[in-house]
């Protein structure tokens, strides 16, 4: 899935230099073992949880880049193929949002191997991308400014010269006369998943009248009158509209919207935030719970939108926002599987992990069918939203 509505996933096309990198100490694909149910939640066990969240990636995933020291990568899926644990495939975006969960982590319960694992995440997508710390969607590059910008600013972690590379770039991209960017260089599609991070990265680095402008793009261009919720994108300039509704997408509507009340204490970005966040409640949940998605791209839709929910409820005490997110964190651990005693989480959190009848095979290992690395960071994205919420009283 496209994030801008159809086609096939850049992830699964976008081939680079580790495909062609022949790794022999590789290990073998991953094998599975005893899979279990997950029990219910215990009430105040939410840094429990997002711990084993945490620990289920870092042990399935996070891998060494072509044995470079102190540089790592997130596989895109487990088990991985030998072709996945060389990076052959590459996903930028989904590397900056595991760079982001890192962050939360550390800024949770700070460890020298959580921070030195931020700082190792980093480097290696600067190793991975090959050219530099960007490329020519503004989308991923975006996510890595808001990334590295948490770093700096919640953890000391400095890469000063990303933060401005990768800003030169978006801020290249600008569009004076739309006063937007679009999803990539040279494309006429002006796209949420674009826009809402690119401003929330400007309002943080302290570009108000870019995330100003940006922000009036969402809510002029690509909010729906009908239902309240923004739309994905737009030709421009010939209007053309896709309209398909993503739950991501309202959560960096919500997040900039946040970012400049925060910033300007105008009252309009703070009731707009809020009327999307009713909007989200009534139409994208089910039950109280954040819709599901499917897998690829679109896993990472729900952990996305609970993150920016936090940050309205944190910021402007909205408490329709925090109990959303309370509600996901309650049903996505009760409806996880188990893995050798680790959480396995699925792209729909109202409904139990479907675990297949009989386990299909990998090579030569005995394997349960692939799992992205997009889902579970989604879920350990809100488990760790729900440790924030907690900790502020929520």
């Amino acid at each position: 899935m496209e994030r801008h509505g159809g086609g096939i996933s850049r992830r699964r096309v976008l081939w680079g230099a580790g495909a062609a990198v022949a790794l022999t100490a590789l290990a073998q694909p991953t094998r599975t073992a005893a899979i279990t149910r997950g029990a219910a939640a215990v009430p105040g066990e939410c840094g429990r949880r997002a711990d084993l969240a945490e620990r289920a990636i870092v042990t399935r995933h996070v891998r060494s880049l072509w044995g470079l020291p102190q540089r790592q990568l997130g596989t895109l899926v487990w088990p991985a193929s030998l072709t996945d644990q060389s990076f052959g495939r590459w996903c930028y975006w989904w590397q900056a949002h595991l760079v982001d969960c890192a962050v939360d982590a550390a800024h949770r319960a700070r460890t020298p191997e959580r921070v030195d694992r931020v700082v190792a995440l980093a480097r290696g997508i600067r190793t991975r991308n090959v050219t530099g710390w960007t490329n020519r969607y503004y989308d991923d590059m975006a996510w890595l400014l808001i990334a590295l910008e948490r770093a700096r600013r919640l953890l000391d972690v400095r890469f000063d010269d990303a933060l401005a590379d990768l800003r030169s770039a978006v801020v290249d991209g600008w569009n004076p006369v739309l006063g937007a960017v679009p999803w990539r260089s040279g494309d006429d599609f002006y796209n949420t998943p674009a826009i809402g991070p690119t401003g929330i990265a400007l309002a943080r680095l302290g570009d108000l009248p870019r995330a100003v402008r940006l922000a009036e793009f969402l809510h002029t261009r690509l909010r729906d009158a009908a239902s309240g919720l923004v739309l994905d994108g737009v030709h421009e300039p010939g209007g053309s509209m896709d309209r398909t509704v993503h739950t991501y997408c309202q959560g960096v509507a919500i997040g900039l919207d946040t970012e400049l009340f925060l910033r300007t204490g105008e009252p309009v970005y703070r009731e707009r935030a809020r009327e999307l966040v009713r909007a989200v409640a009534e139409l994208l949940t089910d039950n109280g719970v954040i819709s599901g998605a499917t897998d690829d791209d679109s896993g990472l839709f729900m952990g996305i939108l609970a993150r920016y929910l936090t940050e309205t409820a944190l910021a402007l005490g909205d408490t329709t926002a925090a109990g959303i997110v309370q509600a996901s964190a309650r049903a996505a651990w009760a409806h996880r599987a188990e893995v050798d005693g680790l959480p396995l989480f699925g792209a729909d959190w109202s409904r139990p992990v479907a675990l297949p009848a009989a386990l299909s095979r990998l090579g030569d290992s005995a394997a349960e069918p692939p799992q992205d690395l997009s889902i579970q960071l989604s879920a350990w994205m809100l488990l760790e939203a729900d440790c924030r919420l907690t900790a502020a009283g929520f």
